[in-house]
């Protein structure tokens, strides 16, 4: 069955034609959100019909739900309250959502533990957080909150005195500083009361301070189009200092030391005779031949050509030794 066939079927089954028929128009059939996958059959119906609406839901006869999933409600402030079961039909795999409106003052909707005993723990559950109660029920005991809580935390205007007391998150908000200046009011998250309402600073804080807006009157006056300084013109611009007309550098007060910034002025000094060096004519490496040399100067010399080298001569024999065959004295003898 598609969710509008679970909700026409509901329908019709709690609107047969008999004595204790609710009214047209009290009982409304529509489909949830989620998607195909997700949605499922919505029903209204009155609170006086509550307990009947599961009983025929359960009924193999009618949809079949046979499996109780939860139970809950929401708080709609002036509307009252929404008592919501989602039930399931294991066998014909299709869900529905019935629904009942409460008054706000004294809620009270009666008991399914005998259809689903399974919902015992879900009614104490919406008890003890809403402050519904469920006529037939055998224990409606707290279950999450400790002995002695007063207050209903799920109702929206249960105050968080925890975050009264304290504030949330941190101790500061974005913008307050310790000098105490203006800021802006910070932004309370829901539940949480003004301190200055309620709670132990109850009319001890004083109203955040508003820094005063000029008036239109005392804003300067901007400068007309006239009266604006001209810039001046690409020729009118003064000229960039030459390097050797730059001022020596100032050495930082406690940073450079009084050697380093000798070093400075020493490498200042070095670049404009570099500069100055560059910038006159280059010498005549090509002197005029008539022209005489200087006083002192000594005239370039062509290098004179190497000499020969002298043959070398015979050693002579020492004394008493007798001369070789073959030699020059032998031949010269002969």
């Amino acid at each position: 069955m598609t969710p509008e066939e679970v909700g026409e079927r509901l329908v019709a089954l709690l609107t047969a034609d008999d004595a204790d028929a609710p009214a047209e128009g009290t009982i409304v059939a529509g489909v949830s959100g989620g998607g195909p996958a997700h949605e499922r059959a919505v029903v209204d119906v009155p609170a006086a019909l509550w307990w009947a609406a599961v009983e025929a839901a359960r009924d193999p006869g009618g949809l079949g739900c046979d499996f109780f999933d939860w139970l809950s409600a929401v708080d709609e402030l002036d509307e009252g309250f929404t008592v919501v079961a989602h039930l399931w039909s294991t066998r014909r795999k299709h869900g529905l959502l019935v629904r009942a409106r409460l008054a706000r003052e004294s809620p009270v909707i009666e008991s399914v533990v005998d259809l689903f005993p399974g919902a015992a723990w879900h009614e104490r559950e919406t008890h003890e957080m809403f402050g519904i109660s469920f006529s037939r029920h055998p224990d409606l005991r707290p279950l999450l909150l400790p002995p002695g809580f007063e207050g209903n935390p799920l109702r929206k205007e249960f105050v968080l005195a925890s975050r009264v007391a304290k504030a949330w998150p941190g101790a500061k908000e974005p913008g307050e500083s310790e000098a105490g200046t203006a800021k802006r009011a910070p932004m309370r998250p829901p539940g949480v009361p003004d301190p200055n309402e309620w709670g132990p600073m109850k009319g001890k804080i004083p109203p955040p301070e508003t820094p005063a807006r000029r008036a239109p009157g005392d804003r300067p006056a901007r400068p007309a189009a006239g009266e604006r300084p001209v810039r001046p013109a690409v020729g009118e611009r003064p000229a960039r200092p030459a390097v050797g007309e730059r001022p020596a550098r100032p050495a930082a007060a406690g940073t450079v030391g009084a050697g380093q910034a000798e070093a400075a002025e020493a490498a200042d000094r070095a670049g404009a005779a570099q500069t100055a060096a560059d910038q006159a004519p280059a010498p005549d490496v090509h002197p005029d031949p008539a022209t005489p040399p200087e006083a002192g100067t000594l005239p370039a010399t062509a290098t004179p050509p190497a000499t020969a080298t002298p043959p070398a001569t015979a050693t002579p024999p020492e004394a008493g030794t007798p001369p070789e065959a073959g030699t020059e004295t032998d031949r010269g003898t002969a």
